[in-house]
């Protein structure tokens, strides 16, 4: 058994933090002799002074800083898990299921996650990120509460359109292509054309040769290690655009793309809970 208790700590830390026995008793509803006599407890049955007073203000000593400081995240775990306890009884949400193509722009994407987090701490996401090319009849998308997909993975037609993610042409700064004032069908099918899957960049009908990548980060190495030019997502790249490392291709036409990403609700989710209205609102604002 163990010698101490949560709610003994507990005390310990109104006390450091109110600075008085008198109003760690008001905070915690408790008369003042009850708190003083579990801190007493507490300080006996471990052997180390953890208090001292300077004045009129309760202080810990340099042991009891020590201990208390490595028992504080306990006590905030066991809050959570009250908190949790609360949640679960109350009928409210503790997951949900969120799928994102893989275009979407990250600093977006964690803003938003970041801020519905503080609204619901006590609903964990699990985020999933797929490429375009995923089949949609993949568990994932089965269990996915709120999906952000392009049109062609929105078979069900169920989908609101939430933004246009641009892509532009873009090869290394040293890439022959760059060098050109205009650059032609012709000479793009001397080069390798560097594919996201099957993302938005659709294969010009003269080019000779493509190479696919599973990950946007990946096809964006291979554009900086001039394996190729490629539609990149302009977000993705546009610190490489801003200095200079990546450069946009003077083509006559098709040098900017966009694709589509649509806003999905899982069928059978009706009506919405809060959370998922929250989420939904986050991300059309």
């Amino acid at each position: 058994m163990h010698k101490t208790t949560l709610e003994q700590w507990t005390l310990l830390q109104k006390v450091v933090e109110l600075g008085s026995f008198a109003k760690a008793a008001e905070e915690t509803h408790r008369s003042q002799s009850s708190v003083s006599y579990n801190l007493a407890l507490l300080q006996e049955r471990l052997g180390v002074a953890l208090l001292v007073q300077e004045g009129r203000r309760a202080v810990l000593t340099p042991a009891g800083e020590l201990l208390l400081n490595q028992v504080k995240p306990l006590l905030k775990a066991f809050d959570w898990v009250e908190t949790r306890a609360v949640t679960l009884r109350n009928g409210m949400r503790t997951r949900l299921d969120l799928v994102v193509d893989s275009i979407f722009p990250r600093a977006r994407l964690f803003a938003i996650l970041r801020q519905f987090q503080q609204s619901y701490p006590q609903t964990q996401v699990r985020l999933t990120e797929v490429l375009e090319t995923a089949s949609s009849e993949l568990p994932v998308h089965a269990q996915a509460d709120v999906m952000i997909l392009t049109r062609r993975q929105d078979m069900t037609g169920r989908g609101e359109w939430l933004m246009n993610i641009d892509f532009v042409a873009v090869a290394h700064r040293d890439h022959p292509l760059c060098a050109s004032m205009q650059v032609s069908e012709e000479m793009l099918a001397a080069w390798p054309l560097i594919r996201i899957a099957e993302s938005n960049n659709r294969q010009s009908p003269v080019a000779q040769e493509s190479w696919t990548f599973s990950t946007i980060d990946a096809a964006v190495e291979a554009v900086l290690y001039q394996v190729g030019y490629g539609w990149l997502p302009e977000e993705r790249i546009q610190p490489l655009l801003d200095s200079g490392v990546l450069k946009t291709l003077p083509l006559s036409h098709g040098t900017r793309r966009a694709t589509p990403l649509h806003l999905i609700v899982k069928k059978d989710l009706a009506p919405l809970d809060e959370q998922v209205e929250m989420l939904l609102q986050l991300f059309k604002a």
